[in-house]
């Protein structure tokens, strides 16, 4: 196995790449999957079972099924892809958009599960009575669902950002590996091995432990 020397300049590009996508999906995925789960919870409805069990799907998909499934649906011979390319004068993929969203995507389920659980949770009798009294959806959302279930919230945001900072698989498939533009830390970890840059791959495996450590304990203290 080679060992190379521990570069500096390029550790940092993948991680501040990693950073930048990350605090983006982990604010869309927070407000997707708090309304979800609001919506889940808070009413009945036929078919609910089948759109949960679909809402949860990415959790158990090999991370490559997701990303094959995002580059089907987004890949400039797709519907999607081609109305995304019109409006934005450039495709989606292999960018660091793609990136974000299959960050999304894969990060959703524990968002979803975490905020469904919170809102499940809540005393019945009191959403009731501020129904009675007259709090419309929104009122009885806002003031009341998301305030007691504030801890499921910060929970459930630190789970997707995490989440999102790991991901390889479905990132990999849509996004790709370009130094400097899509490349990510778990991407770079892989190539770094691959070559066998053992310090560059120590180096950004650090890193990420370092971050994710950090999460989890404010998760656990919240």
């Amino acid at each position: 196995m080679i060992e190379l020397a521990l570069d500096w300049e390029a550790l940092w590009p993948p991680v501040a790449l990693s950073l930048q996508v990350t605090l983006l999906s982990s604010v869309v995925v927070t407000v997707l999957g708090v309304a979800a789960a609001w919506l889940m919870s808070a009413f009945k409805f036929r078919g609910k079972t089948l759109i949960e069990t679909a809402l949860m799907l990415p959790l158990v998909l090999p991370p490559t099924v997701v990303g094959f499934i995002l580059l089907i649906l987004l890949g400039r011979r797709s519907a999607i892809g081609q109305f995304i390319e019109w409006l934005f004068s450039a495709p989606v993929v292999f960018t660091w958009w793609a990136a974000a969203i299959a960050s999304i995507t894969v990060a959703f389920p524990l968002v979803y599960q975490t905020m469904k659980t919170g809102f499940d949770s809540l005393d019945r009798e009191l959403l009731q009575s501020a129904r009675s009294a007259g709090a419309n959806g929104w009122q009885l959302f806002r003031f009341i669902a998301l305030p007691l279930a504030s801890r499921s919230l910060l929970t459930a945001y630190i789970l997707g950002f995490a989440r999102g900072l790991g991901e390889f698989g479905a990132t990999l498939m849509i996004a790709g590996n370009i130094p400097g533009r899509t490349q990510t830390v778990p991407t770079a970890i892989y190539v770094a091995v691959d070559s066998g840059n053992m310090p560059m791959a120590w180096a950004w495996t650090i890193c990420t432990t370092i971050i994710s450590f950090l999460l989890l304990y404010l998760a656990r203290k919240g």
